[in-house]
């Protein structure tokens, strides 16, 4: 990852920043609402389109931002994508993404870490009869659906940047085989007389980078996290089940209420709505990996991965259907920050660097119990006790490090002492 104070006068400097995205772990959406995407930025001077004509407003500025209307992309040359981009890093790009999971995680020692996965012959077994089941249900969480993610995932580049002091923010795509980039979001006041006045902090992300950081062992580190989350989001198993509650990660890919319509929420939130509006008789609970939520989320993710928010908020049960979107949602999940918080990303090669103020909310030792406070802050100050989330979160994570060879014994896997971000 890069950060950089735009405009940028000298070459970009590498740093880890950090944030999550929250399926139904996020507790409140991005702060973006829908700019015009008539509108862009040039030279200092905001020139807004309407019915054929243009209508010029003089902003003094010297951050003016993307010059991209919302929605818009464009291809970039070599030197373009060098100084827009920090360049196209061979390292992270998708067959080594992928070679590094397969050096990590072999399919064979996957399939047992989740033999009853859903779709797969286990499942069959357990679920015929049921009222869940589907005779034509496919691996939905099978090593190629895995794969595949990691593929179509490491050819992404994100640019997050936010005017200093403010929350105002927009989020450009860059994909790095097209060589195209596109703004995929930003806040209506992003470009107010006020914050054109303020520098913008830019962090820029390569999904390439997933399990390619740091040592060997913080690459299975990182990857033993980012399942024990999913197989705890996922998971269906009880203390009492068969071979034991650890064997039933990636059980089930949509929340049991949101399905069966015992919550018949639709999860669209207010706030987000003029940016990510939800589709009439759709609803945005729960699905995929990470248990993806909310309309801006959907609305969000669907940018990263196609370049269009509609595509997910008109057909969310895409995330539920599509075993490869669905991991791709959950990749992108890890990967992607937000601050206050990090990724879980950087906090798992520890390239995170605790602030004064989260030490005072007792986050200050990285690892896998501040991983679960990027993605879930309700599960705060919570021990490996019956009944908390974190009992089988720490559970799967012990399960995996063990498989992997990993000595996690002086790693804090709890949440105890801690405070949300």
């Amino acid at each position: 990852m890069t950060k950089l104070n735009y405009p940028l006068s000298r070459k970009m400097i590498h740093r880890t920043l950090c944030l999550s995205l929250g399926a139904t772990m996020l507790a409140s959406p991005l702060t973006v609402a829908a700019a015009d995407s008539n509108s862009k930025v040039v030279s200092g001077q905001i020139i807004l389109k309407s019915e054929g004509s243009q209508i010029v407003t003089n902003i003094v500025s010297a951050y003016p931002g993307s010059d991209l209307a919302l929605g818009e992309n464009r291809y970039l040359t070599k030197t373009q994508i060098e100084e827009k981009w920090d360049g196209i890093d061979p390292e992270y790009k998708p067959d080594q993404a992928v070679n590094a999971v397969k050096e990590v995680l072999p399919q064979k020692e996957y399939e047992a870490l989740f033999p009853n996965r859903l779709g797969s012959p286990e499942w069959y077994k357990v679920a015929k009869g049921k009222e869940y089941f589907k005779a034509d249900q496919s691996d939905y969480f099978s090593y190629d659906n895995l794969i595949a993610a990691v593929t179509e995932v490491s050819n992404i580049k994100l640019k997050i940047s936010t005017r200093k002091g403010g929350k105002a923010q927009e989020i450009q795509r860059f994909d790095k085989d097209a060589k195209i980039e596109t703004l995929i979001s930003r806040s209506s006041d992003f470009n107010s007389a006020e914050n054109m006045k303020k520098e913008i902090d830019t962090v820029i992300v390569d999904c390439g980078t997933f399990l390619k950081e740091g040592f060997k062992k913080d690459r299975k580190r990182e990857l033993a996290a980012f399942l024990a989350n999913l197989a705890h989001e996922t998971g269906g198993g009880w203390p009492a089940a068969p071979g034991g509650e650890l064997k039933w990660g990636l059980f089930w890919n949509e929340n049991i209420a949101g399905r069966t319509g015992v919550n018949k929420d639709a999860f669209v939130d207010p706030a987000s709505s003029e940016l990510y509006p939800g589709v009439k008789d759709k609803r945005y609970y729960g699905r995929g990996p990470i248990m993806l939520s909310w309309n801006f989320n959907y609305g969000l993710f669907s940018s990263i991965i196609y370049g269009d928010k509609s595509v997910l908020l008109s057909k969310p049960e895409i995330v539920s259907a599509d075993g490869k979107v669905g991991f791709m949602t959950a990749i992108l999940f890890w990967m992607t920050p937000q601050a206050p918080k990090p990724s879980a990303h950087d906090v798992i090669v520890n390239r995170w660097k605790p602030s004064k103020e989260d030490v005072a909310k007792g986050l200050s030792q990285p690892g896998f119990g501040i991983s679960i406070m990027v993605l879930n802050g309700l599960e705060a100050n919570q021990g490996e006790t019956e009944g908390s989330g974190v009992k089988r979160r720490a559970g799967h994570y012990r399960d995996i490090a063990s498989r992997m060879g990993l000595d996690i014994s002086t790693e804090k896997v709890d949440t105890l002492g801690m405070k949300p971000f």
